[in-house]
């Protein structure tokens, strides 16, 4: 009888030497006549732990790590197939405080199943959502995704419910299903570690939406930087076609729905949906003027729902439990769970999936550690590139959309990244509007200009050039962006700006309490 051994196959686990490990054990067991069974799941989100190599025993499946090959030989040594004492040993995996005290309801499966495995996929609850759906009005659908309360867990939160009920409405010959999968903002990996770990729940939850308002095509436009993600998408799209869950004459309902993955370019700014539709339909990614909607005229003009690979895969659940189920999670207008990436100068950078109402300070101290530094947290930004800067005194802000919006902060795809108190917010703050320089489509004037111009301000700002003027200038280049920029790039980069001048004024050579000369 084998031995079940579980090692990731996800990319952060391959950088750290997981397919080495996997290898290792492999060996060592034929060296010694033992019998083990080898599956690459997806990885946990404990990240500080990877390689993280779990045998399934009796009494669940028991955790080491981080294992290097050469503990390999050890771990045989001291019986680790059978849960044996080690100094890598971490004890039952459900019993991790990290991973116990999480809601896990979109990575319910990520971590346990082998990704490629529809039998593993069927085994822990995949595809019930989408058999519910197949029972069900496309109307029906649409009001329990509206039900739950799901928003955009890309970036602007916009109602799920709301721009598939406008596809649905919307009367056209050909309707489209788009994932934006292109997450290019630092410090998050949700979408790739989905797409890696359980791509099923996203066929499925794009499956369904296509099902919902008669879209027979869908795609899954991938970042070029993440060939694992594609190669796992690609074989999981493979295997659900041949078993009748993609195609046509799904499950024999005689409806229609196929997916393909369309790489993406690599520019920052096709995370924005529209500019993603034009790198799609294989043309330069430069944002289109709204309206017209995506939701009425958008992939090759025709009605196109755009979500997130999170949004997506969220869907399956919602419908095989139902939307009040989903909702009874998270707090005020921010219902269901979000998947929390922290990251930056934290002890436990990993994945956390809470429902929404958990304060930034537990992600931080009780999940992340504390910094890897060991000096004092003094920023940290959420919602990628283009989120604002939180000082201390805001940690005890619950994430929810709406407490953020009142902070002047967006919660965006969920990403967290800490600074401790060496960071330089002036240069913090010259970084975003170069980057924003960078990866600017060049179509609208405020991001184009605007952003090279912030690079020099801030400049003089830090040389202490005409200081007064320039921070006045700063303020006043930032309004412009904000409210005369055509998306988000240009019209969200005063928000990592200004919050680092307001809350940490002596970084520009300002008073505490001069905020502006």
């Amino acid at each position: 009888m084998s031995t079940k051994v579980y090692v990731p196959r996800d990319s952060s686990a391959l950088s750290l030497g997981a397919d080495e490990v996997a290898m290792a054990i492999l060996v060592e067991a034929s060296k010694r006549g033992i019998s083990v069974d080898i599956i690459r799941n997806g990885s946990r989100g404990l990240f500080w732990l990877e390689p993280l190599v779990e045998v399934e025993t009796a009494q669940g499946r028991i955790a080491y790590g981080p294992v290097q090959p050469q503990d390999v030989p050890g771990l045989f040594d001291q019986n680790f197939l059978t849960g044996g004492e080690h100094a890598l040993r971490l004890g039952l995996m459900e019993e991790i405080a990290y991973l116990k005290n999480q809601e896990r309801l979109t990575f319910a499966r990520v971590g346990i199943t082998d990704p490629v495995s529809l039998d593993d996929y069927l085994a822990h609850d995949g595809y019930r959502g989408l058999r519910r759906a197949l029972q069900m009005s496309g109307a029906e659908v649409v009001k329990e995704v509206t039900d739950s309360g799901l928003r955009g867990r890309g970036g602007a939160a916009f109602p799920t419910g709301i721009k598939w009920n406008t596809v649905l409405n919307t009367a056209a010959d050909q309707k489209y299903i788009v994932c934006n999968a292109d997450e290019g903002d630092s410090g998050t990996y949700s979408d790739r570690m989905i797409m890696e770990g359980d791509p099923f729940v996203l066929i499925e939850g794009m499956t369904i939406a296509g099902i919902a308002v008669g879209a027979t095509q869908g795609y899954i436009y991938l970042r070029s930087e993440y060939p694992h993600a594609l190669q796992v998408l690609n074989e999981a799209i493979a295997v659900a076609l041949t078993k009748g869950y993609l195609g046509e004459n799904i499950l024999g309902s005689g409806k229609t729905f196929h997916l393909e993955v369309r790489r993406g370019a690599g520019a920052y700014v096709c995370g924005e949906e529209t500019s993603l539709l034009e790198s799609l339909e294989g043309k330069r990614g430069i944002v289109r003027f709204k309206p017209p909607l995506p939701a009425i005229e958008g992939l090759f003009g025709k009605p196109t729902i755009i979500n997130n690979v999170i949004s997506l895969a969220s869907v399956p659940i919602i419908l095989d439990k139902g939307g009040a189920f989903y909702r009874d999670y998270g707090m005020g207008r921010s219902r269901g769970t979000l998947p929390i990436q922290l990251a930056g100068n934290l002890k436990h950078c990993g994945l956390v999936e809470k429902a929404f109402g958990v304060t930034l300070r537990e992600l931080l101290y009780d999940y992340g550690g504390g910094s890897a530094s060991g000096r004092p947290i003094r920023a940290v930004q959420v919602g990628g590139p283009l989120g604002a800067y939180l000082p201390e005194s805001q940690f005890d802000t619950p994430l929810d959309y709406e407490a953020f919006a009142n902070l002047w902060a967006v919660l965006g795809h969920g990403g967290i990244v800490a600074f401790d108190d060496t960071v330089d917010m002036a240069h913090m703050a010259r970084y975003a509007m170069e980057f924003c320089a960078i990866e600017s489509c060049g179509k609208c004037t405020p991001c184009r200009i605007g952003s090279t111009r912030g690079v020099e301000v801030v400049d003089k700002i830090i040389a202490g050039t005409d200081h007064a003027a320039n921070v006045q200038l700063l303020r006043d280049l930032s309004d412009t962006m904000l409210n005369g920029s055509l998306c988000a790039l240009g019209g969200m980069t005063p928000y990592p700006v200004l919050s680092a001048l307001n809350h940490f004024p002596e970084d520009f050579g300002l008073k505490k309490n001069q905020q502006a000369a």
